[in-house]
């Protein structure tokens, strides 16, 4: 199994900026696709954004143009910068990895989760 360590949560005023980290490690294992999803209180989790070991990225319309994903393959880190934050961001950010081992996926692995709330 990949474990997930996120950091990087927190709070912010409405307008402002945060980046949220998350490494991986484990034995031996290639990571294909990472992201992350975000839980709001009351409401499902969504795919917030994710990126591609080639670097293709997509994400949610709601967050398109203020969050950027990005990764460092050789750390096997993935970040979320996300600026122009509003109150509607708030919620528990989860980082995903969908890894192999050789021939053989994994199940997918997820961090404990990183709170971030906006403040209006």
């Amino acid at each position: 199994q990949v474990q997930l360590v996120e950091s990087g949560g927190g709070l912010v005023q409405a307008g402002g900026s945060l980046r949220l980290s998350c490494a991986a490690s484990g034995s031996t294992f290639s990571i294909d696709r990472m992201g992350w999803y975000r839980q709001a209180p009351g409401k499902q989790r969504e795919l917030a954004a994710q990126i591609t070991s080639v670097g293709t990225t997509s994400s949610a319309e709601s967050v398109k143009g203020r969050f950027t994903i990005s990764r460092d393959n050789a750390e096997n880190t993935v970040y979320l910068q996300m600026n122009s934050l509003k109150p509607e961001d708030t919620g528990v950010y989860y980082c995903f990895a969908d890894a192999s081992r050789g021939p053989f996926p994994l199940p997918r692995s997820w961090g404990q989760g990183t709170q971030v709330t906006v403040s209006s």
